[in-house]
C-alpha cells in the first residue's frame, strides 16, 4: 500500500456504499426527558405533552440536536463493517493514525416524536488532502449520515468532518 490514500478513498466515495443502522429503540418520552436534562434543555415542547399539543405536535418532541442519539452504536452491538471504517483504516495504514473532530453540521427536516424508529445510512462524502495543519500533515474526510423514519421519510442529516493526521509531519514554520 502506498502512503497516498487518495485513490483508494476516491474509489470508496465513487462506490457510494452506505452503512445502514436501524435504531434499537423507538423515540420515547423517558429518553427525551433524560436528553433534555443532560443538555440543559428547558423548552416545554420537549417536556410537556400539553404544551407540545398546543404548539401543533401530537406529543412531546425530541430536541432536534439529539438527532444522532437514537442510532448511536452500542459497544455490545454486533459490528457493522462499512466503507467509512475502511476509509479510516486506510488513512491510519498510510501513516495518518491520529484523528480529531473538526465539525459537525446537522439539518433537521422535522421534530422526532415518540414512536419514531430511525434508520441511519452513513457514507464517505468528501476527502481532501494532504493539507499542512497545526497538528501536522493530514487529510480531511467528511461522512454524510441520512436519518429516515419508519415510513422511509427523511427527518434529517449529519455531516461529520474529521482530520486524520501525522504529528511527525508537522511543518517547522
Amino acid at each position: 500500500m502506498s502512503n497516498d490514500p487518495t485513490a483508494e478513498i476516491g474509489e470508496i466515495i465513487a462506490a457510494g456504499r452506505e452503512r445502514v443502522s436501524v435504531a434499537r429503540d423507538e423515540v420515547n418520552r423517558p429518553m427525551i426527558h433524560h436528553l433534555c436534562e443532560v443538555m440543559g434543555e428547558e423548552n416545554p415542547i420537549h417536556l410537556d405533552p400539553e404544551v407540545a399539543r398546543a404548539a401543533g405536535h401530537q406529543d412531546a418532541v425530541a430536541p432536534p440536536s439529539a438527532l444522532a442519539v437514537w442510532n448511536m452504536i452500542n459497544p455490545a452491538d454486533q459490528e457493522i463493517e462499512s466503507d467509512v471504517d475502511r476509509a479510516y483504516a486506510i488513512l491510519a495504514d498510510c501513516g495518518y493514525p491520529k484523528v480529531v473532530a473538526v465539525n459537525c453540521d446537522q439539518e433537521y427536516d422535522r421534530y422526532l416524536s415518540p414512536g419514531d424508529v430511525l434508520t441511519s445510512t452513513e457514507k464517505v462524502e468528501t476527502f481532501v488532502g494532504p493539507k499542512q495543519t497545526g497538528l501536522g500533515e493530514g487529510y480531511f474526510i467528511t461522512t454524510l449520515t441520512t436519518f429516515t423514519d419508519q415510513q422511509g421519510e427523511r427527518v434529517g442529516t449529519m455531516r461529520f468532518r474529521t482530520l486524520w493526521y501525522n504529528p511527525s509531519k508537522r511543518s517547522s514554520s
